[in-house]
């Protein structure tokens, strides 16, 4: 019989305990060969792989590398993950040792003659291929044939090679940041104010920017552009709020709050508030800062984020041009870790936060907080920007004594918990579950404490294990950001060049050929990840619609995984190519038990619409109706959260034993993805 979580033991048992250090033993054996054999564990291709990093000398030159050798697959994600950390050991040093290594540069070795070779005799220069040799992330026989096609374009020895080099010449990104004309004329000095959670990073940026003549904030989510734009809004600002679903418009505005996706390259200002810089090394959304960055017309430029983003920061400041001050802040309150795990949903106390990590064990954690007697409010990231805000100020005024919530919470949301117990040290990666990074756990658990409400912050997982994992990331130094392979998507105008080159006018093809063909010297700029992108594309291009009307509906936020969001943005779609207005559906009705989750997917339906509406209007013109109906379906979210804390409260009292039944499926101290 599994246990209940509120009955979880306080402390491990010897046997267990002894496990436990055995664990710890192999586990550090396993840190110190990657780091003596210059080697990191990374996931590519749904894949655990070793990537290794050296150099080769060639002809007196010295070449550099960092790759995944061929045979340097260590099995599928979820395999890896449940293998005893004494056979990852074995496998790795099956993998990769000293006769792998030398196995790796003789291949290095013979492919950097060939393309010495062809450089030779075409008189070029072969740096642009041999950079091929350094992709954290890609199998060395790929990064060979790739420094081969390079060198051949170079060389342009056949047509097929000339056409590569007129599509490369077409997405030059080396001079991608002297696209940005208007912040490139002008002489900016960025200042990087760089801190954990609760250091107060925001509050110097956000008073100079209140103060300036003109100024502009860009924020990671929507729901900090609309805290920021009304903390602006309090100080008296003219200002205007502008995200990708939602535009508060003043008519003398001197300010803007937005989305970092929405930025104005075009309006000079005096002063910039980039927020959450190290998101600039996330593959999906990371171009969006490169695009700050490199664009945002700034005569101060505040960059605000975390410790590790700052060799990330000097490098590509020092590529685009102006002056850089770096602060480094510290913590206001300590952090302290709890000397015990919580051991039982009975030590809960008010003022407390739970961390789970999905939509499923947020609920089933609420419903057994709520049947300890407490008012709970629950937050994660399928809810609206509004719902979690009202959930947050719910516990905020005392309305709610816990919140349970997923990572969702370690950004925009000001919840000022004394203490945060992680159900869990694992997470679902889209693969499989594996534990989360130390500046995933530091970001969360900083939400403890907050500097002028308690002396202190603390933090503990639920059961031992998770308790002594928690503790383990929490003592972890982030890796730093790396200073090279900043995302860049691409804009239309990159598109259409690729298109005239090459004649191909489909857009998947001319996405494709972006990510394939960047004209780059030294890899300092990288595609962004464009699957989902290229996945509408597919069926955009069967539509009778412009480049331009496919590219804008190929961007949409509408996720391909929710079936109804799908087949509503393919409606939509075909109604602008029949050139007839799109109709805003109202959705009537609920599923029962899975109203929820309706109401969620309905509240991204009208936000999608509210999306087209701004860039589409002869389209989509219920922009304003889909805002009320937006706004209107969050309303109902919150007050479903809070009948069902109420129904489950009924008649339940601080400390009163929780229901028995059939409890959450279990795992580590927490019920887990089904």
């Amino acid at each position: 019989m599994t246990a209940s979580p509120t009955d979880l033991p306080t402390d491990l048992p010897t046997e267990l305990a002894d496990t436990a250090d055995t664990a710890d033993t192999a586990q550090a054996a396993l840190a110190d060969y990657l780091a003596a054999h210059h080697a990191t564990l990374v996931t590519t291709d749904n894949s655990y792989a070793v990537s290794v990093a050296g150099e080769i000398e060639v002809d007196g030159l010295r070449v550099p590398y960092h790759l995944v050798p061929d045979e340097g697959f260590l099995g599928k994600t979820n395999k890896w993950r449940r293998l005893p950390d004494n056979e990852r050991l074995a496998l790795l040093q099956a993998r990769w040792n000293p006769a792998a290594r030398d196995k790796l540069e003789t291949q290095l070795r013979a492919c950097a003659l060939r393309v010495l070779d062809i450089a030779r005799s075409g008189d070029l220069d072969p740096a642009s291929a041999l950079h091929a040799f350094q992709a954290k992330y890609e199998r060395a026989q790929t990064r060979c044939t790739l420094a081969l096609d390079r060198i051949a374009a170079a060389d342009g020895r056949n047509a097929a090679t000339r056409q590569a080099e007129k599509t490369r010449d077409a997405v030059d990104l080396s001079l991608y940041p002297e696209s940005f004309t208007t912040a490139q004329a002008m002489q900016r000095h960025f200042i990087a104010i760089l801190g954990p959670t609760n250091s107060g990073k925001t509050h110097a940026a956000m008073e100079h920017l209140s103060q300036a003549a003109s100024g502009v904030y860009l924020a990671p989510l929507r729901l900090l552009a609309l805290e920021n734009y009304t903390r602006l809004r309090e100080a008296g600002v003219a200002v205007s709020l502008i995200t990708g679903e939602q535009r508060k418009l003043h008519p003398d505005a001197t300010h803007v709050a937005s989305t970092v996706e929405m930025l104005n390259p075009n309006r000079p200002v005096e002063v910039a508030v980039i927020d959450e810089i190290q998101l600039l090394d996330d593959p999906d959304r990371g171009a969006a800062w490169t695009a700050a960055v490199c664009g945002v017309p700034a005569a101060t430029v505040y960059l605000l984020g975390a410790l590790e983003a700052r060799e990330a920061v000097e490098a590509l400041v020092k590529r685009v041009g102006g002056t850089l001050e770096v602060r480094e802040l510290q913590r206001k309150s300590p952090l302290e870790m709890e000397r015990q795990p919580l051991g039982s949903l009975r030590n809960l106390q008010a003022g407390d936060v739970l961390i789970a990590f999905s939509r499923r064990e947020v609920l089933n954690w609420r419903d057994q907080a709520i049947e300890q007697g407490f008012r709970v409010s629950a937050i994660y990231g399928n809810l609206s920007p509004e719902v979690r805000q009202a959930q947050a100020e719910r516990f905020i005024d005392g309305e709610t004594q816990i919140v349970v919530a997923t990572d969702a919470i370690g950004m925009g949301l000001n919840t000022p918990a004394r203490r945060v117990i992680f159900t869990t040290a694992s997470k679902w990666d889209g693969y499989a579950e594996g534990t989360i990074s130390a500046a995933l756990a530091k970001q969360i658990a900083g939400r403890a404490g907050r500097y002028g409400v308690h002396e202190a912050g603390h933090v503990a997982g639920l059961d031992a294990t998770t308790h002594k994992t928690i503790a383990a990331l929490l003592r972890q130094q982030p890796e730093p950001l790396p200073g090279a392979g900043f995302f860049v998507a691409p804009n239309l105008d990159y598109l259409t060049q690729i298109s005239a080159a090459t004649g191909e006018t489909r857009l998947q093809p001319l996405l494709e050929l972006f990510a394939k063909h960047i004209n780059v010297h030294d890899e300092f700029f990288l595609p962004a990840n464009l699957s989902e992108q290229i996945d509408k594309a597919r069926w955009l291009d069967q539509l009778n619609l412009s480049l331009a009307d496919r590219f804008t509906l190929s961007l949409c936020p509408v996720s391909t995984k929710i079936p109804m969001l799908e087949r509503a943005l393919q409606d939509w779609a075909a109604a602008r190519a029949s050139k007839k207005q799109a109709p805003l559906l109202r959705m009537e009705g609920t599923f029962g038990r899975n109203e929820l989750q309706f109401l969620e997917d309905t509240c991204k339906l009208y936000s999608a619409y509210a999306w087209l509406g701004y860039r589409m209007p002869d389209t989509f013109p219920h922009e304003e109706l889909a805002q009320v109906l937006m706004q209107s379906t969050s309303e109902k979210i919150d007050a479903l959260l809070q009948a069902q804390n109420t129904q489950r409260a009924r008649g339940k009292r601080p400390g009163q034993p929780a229901r028995r039944g059939a409890p959450p499926r279990q795992g580590r101290g927490g019920p887990r993805r089904g």
